[in-house]
């Protein structure tokens, strides 16, 4: 089983320096992949706002500043870019990354970045539905003229498509029927956010049943697409910055041993959320991953 790290979002404000030592040291470490969300402002009662750093800005950087790892968004949110221009973007990374990006996709949920930013909030799904058609033809090569309901482009072509000619994995992080009925017949992989299970490795069977019926649904093995799960774990509860009531806290080895349970339910990779997010955390999740690859 390959294992992550997601990168700081909205925990509190963190500059470029210190998340790419971070990036580097989680490299360095031996984890398989890194991992970036993508959102624009938060919100919450009576606080004061906080906005992340763009999303592909910061996969283009972590391209060139590493070697080996994957990256990814978890996940890009296509309302917040016009599909080809998204499509443009990811084969630009893929190729800065000599080919090491997974294209994680979703509708997006958070209203405040919305209407912030100016982005219609209606019919996320059906947007999406368009969005991902768009994205999925123009990095699989073809020249697309599409008219619908809420994009519209006339012979758009991404051109170059980097290092693998536009095969750039495609994983969508949504667990709603219409979200996967739209997806599974083409991704390569899906991703479940741990409080879908309350962040317990023991929760997630039902809901790997839901995901293998929905492939069979649309006619794919679900062996053929690879499942992921975000665990939150918990070094501090003094500086808890996660909304989870159910962080992961415990020794090396009984957070190793979530991991083992994760992969002995068949899940492909793990992504680590680390509370705090910091590169002592990053130390001490490197423990971890040595604890269970043992």
């Amino acid at each position: 089983m390959k294992v992550g790290v997601q990168l700081p979002e909205w925990e509190r404000p963190v500059r470029w320096t210190e998340v790419a030592d971070m990036a580097v040291r989680i490299e360095a470490l031996g984890f398989d992949s890194i991992w970036v969300g993508d959102h624009l402002l938060y919100r919450e009662h009576g606080e004061q706002p906080i906005g992340p750093w763009e999303c592909w800005s910061q996969l283009a950087a972590l391209a060139a500043i590493t070697e080996r790892v994957t990256i990814a968004p978890l996940v890009a949110a296509t309302s917040f870019h016009a599909p080809a221009m998204l499509a443009k973007k990811a084969a630009t990374v893929d190729e800065i990354s000599n080919g090491r990006l997974i294209l994680g996709l979703g509708a997006g949920w958070n209203r405040t970045e919305y209407t912030a930013f100016g982005f219609p909030y209606d019919h996320r799904v059906s947007r999406f539905e368009e969005a991902f058609t768009l994205i999925r033809r123009l990095l699989a090569g073809e020249e697309v003229t599409f008219r619908g309901e809420y994009y519209s482009v006339e012979d758009s072509v991404v051109h170059p498509l980097g290092p693998r000619d536009g095969a750039i994995p495609l994983l969508v992080g949504s667990n709603g029927p219409r979200m996967l009925e739209i997806t599974l017949p083409h991704v390569n992989a899906w991703n479940t956010w741990f409080s879908s299970f309350d962040n317990r490795a023991a929760n997630l069977p039902p809901l790997l049943e839901r995901i293998d019926a929905a492939c069979e649904a649309v006619g794919r093995n679900p062996a053929d697409v690879e499942k992921s799960a975000a665990l939150m774990l918990q070094f501090s509860r003094d500086l808890r910055l996660d909304r989870s009531d159910n962080p992961l806290r415990g020794s090396v080895d009984e957070l190793a041993a979530e991991l083992h349970a994760c992969q002995e339910l068949g899940i492909d990779e793990v992504q680590l959320v680390l509370d705090p997010i910091t590169i002592d955390s990053v130390e001490r999740a490197g423990e971890v991953l040595r604890a269970f690859r043992g």
